[in-house]
C-alpha cells in the first residue's frame, strides 16, 4: 500500500517541563484586590505615588530631606507595583523556588521602617518651612500620605508575618 504525498509523519519532540512553567499564559486573579493583602497593596502604591508625585512637583532637590523621601518613596513605589503584579497574575505560583513570603515580609518590614523615617524627615522639613512658600502646602499634603502609607506598610507587615509564620509551621 502506497503512502500518499505531503504527509508528514514526523512527530515533534515533545515538550520539556520547567517546574509547573509550561504554560504561556498567566493567570488573572480577579479576587486578590478584595483581600486583605491586596487592598493594602493598592493603597500602599496610590498613596506612595501620591508622595513622589507631591514632592517631585517642588524644589525639594534644594533639601537633602526631601531627597531621601523622594528616593525612599520612588523605590518602594516600583517594588510595591511589581510585587502587586506579581500577586494579581498569580507568578508567585509559576515561580515557585523564590520564597515569596519571606521576600514580602522583608519589603514589607524594611518599607515601614524607611518610610517611618522619610516621614519624620518630610514633616521636620514642613515645620521648617515658611508658609508662604508654594511648596509648604505640597509637603505638608505629601508627609500626611508618608505617614500613611508607613500604616499601610506595617499592616503589610503584619499580614506578612503571619502568613510567614503559618508557613514556617507547616514545614
Amino acid at each position: 500500500m502506497e503512502r500518499p504525498t505531503g504527509v508528514s509523519v514526523y512527530s515533534s519532540p515533545p515538550t520539556p517541563e520547567y517546574n509547573n512553567m509550561s504554560s504561556s499564559t498567566l493567570a488573572f486573579d480577579q479576587h486578590f484586590t478584595s483581600t486583605a493583602k491586596g487592598m493594602l497593596l493598592l493603597v500602599e502604591t496610590v498613596c506612595g505615588m501620591l508622595v513622589w508625585i507631591l514632592v517631585g512637583g517642588t524644589d525639594y532637590f534644594h533639601l537633602s530631606a526631601l531627597c531621601w523621601v523622594m528616593f525612599v518613596a520612588v523605590l518602594f513605589w516600583i517594588l510595591t507595583v511589581c510585587l502587586f503584579i506579581t500577586y494579581l497574575t498569580g507568578l508567585h505560583h509559576r515561580i515557585p523556588h523564590v520564597p515569596w513570603t519571606t521576600l514580602s515580609l522583608c519589603l514589607n518590614c524594611s518599607a515601614t521602617v524607611l518610610y517611618l523615617v522619610a516621614a519624620a524627615l518630610n514633616a521636620l522639613t514642613v515645620s521648617q518651612a515658611n508658609r508662604g512658600r508654594h511648596s509648604y502646602k505640597c509637603w505638608a499634603a505629601s508627609t500626611c500620605f508618608a505617614f500613611l502609607t508607613t500604616l499601610c506598610y506595617a499592616g503589610s507587615s503584619f499580614l506578612s508575618y503571619h502568613i510567614w509564620k503559618t508557613k514556617e509551621e507547616e514545614q
